[in-house]
């Protein structure tokens, strides 16, 4: 496993060089008011960009010790982030770790929480692929990647932090969903199903840790401006490059945008960092189950209540009911 924390770049004789060339990212952070999260750990997966990028140094901004993780360090975007944390003395370790490698996440938790002195206190389930197109054109490569990232790396993750949050009777799970987890968009490929799951998991796993003083919260952002497009792009034409004309014959029109989609337009990333922010600095056993992150239209807020209503009505007056309630 490789860690990356400010010891070991300041040892490394490319800092300098390092330094001019991200100069820039350490003159963008505005003066603002901000949830106080000195003393937090936080671990976040999928740091190299978008979201769980921004989400590390903002937290760090605000006083919290930040494991950084994402696969394959060294890599040029450990190094910019660690260098701004060394510019603006900001505690930040990057780790590696793919959430699909068992070892290294048993590595990097351990190391977490020997850097923190027990459990972490955040566990940020951000890392997430995307591949588009009909279900039918998904081949098993891509379908088990998705999975294995999206659904399989989150219960990884969590099952390698819970022990620790038992034993301390504390802690906050976030994992990253969508609003395409609620709601159901055509030629989305695998994501929509593995977001699903995740949202699922998600609810089991906030039922289930009532009694030990463990929160869990699913973020669901809408559509913003990250690296999200342009992978699953990537990913896309070289799922189409593999695919039998026997699957793809079937849907020219769903096909025909492949590897050219863009979303977002001009909202801003941050919201989701901050958004996160507000639910790590609630009072536990206050934070929301669910939270929908978008300037614009949130149509999983409809399904949200819903399924809410229905979970009480179902369950609220069976054993459950005390674990149920305290959730919703």
């Amino acid at each position: 496993m490789t860690q990356i924390n400010r010891r070991t770049l300041l040892a490394g004789a490319a800092a300098t060089g390092a330094l001019a060339a991200t100069a820039a990212f350490a003159q963008q952070d505005v003066l603002e008011t901000k949830p106080d999260l000195t003393g937090k750990s936080i671990l976040i997966t999928g740091c190299s960009t978008g979201f769980g990028r921004l989400a590390a140094e903002h937290f760090a901004r605000m006083g919290a010790k930040v494991f950084a993780t994402m696969r394959n360090t060294p890599r040029p975007e450990a190094d910019e982030l660690m260098v701004i944390a060394l510019h603006d003395n900001l505690d930040i370790n990057v780790v590696q770790l793919d959430v699909t490698q068992q070892n290294e996440i048993d590595a990097a938790v351990a190391y977490a929480e020997k850097e923190s002195g027990g459990a972490i206190d955040v566990l940020i389930n951000n890392a997430g692929i995307s591949f588009g197109g009909p279900i039918e054109i998904q081949d098993m490569e891509a379908t088990q990647l998705t999975f294995d990232t999206n659904v399989f790396g989150p219960h990884r993750m969590a099952r390698a932090v819970l022990p620790a949050m038992r034993k301390a009777k504390s802690g906050l799970i976030i994992n990253v969903s969508s609003q395409l987890g609620r709601v159901i968009a055509p030629s989305y490929g695998q994501y929509s199903p593995t977001k699903f799951a995740l949202e699922a998991m998600s609810e089991g796993m906030a039922y289930e840790l009532v009694p030990h003083g463990i929160d869990v919260t699913v973020i669901e952002p809408g559509g913003y401006p990250t690296m999200i497009w342009s992978n699953a792009n990537k990913n896309s034409l070289e799922l189409l490059d593999r695919a039998d004309e026997k699957h793809t014959s079937g849907y020219p029109a769903l096909i025909e945008p492949l590897g050219k989609r863009t979303g977002g337009g001009s909202t801003d990333p941050m919201d989701v960092p901050k958004a996160m922010a507000e639910v790590i600095a609630m009072a536990p056993g206050t934070r929301p189950l669910r939270r929908p992150v978008h300037p614009g239209g949130k149509p999983q807020i409809a399904i949200n209540e819903l399924t809410a209503k229905v979970q009480v009505g179902w369950l609220g007056n069976s054993g459950y009911g005390p674990w149920v309630k305290a959730v919703h």
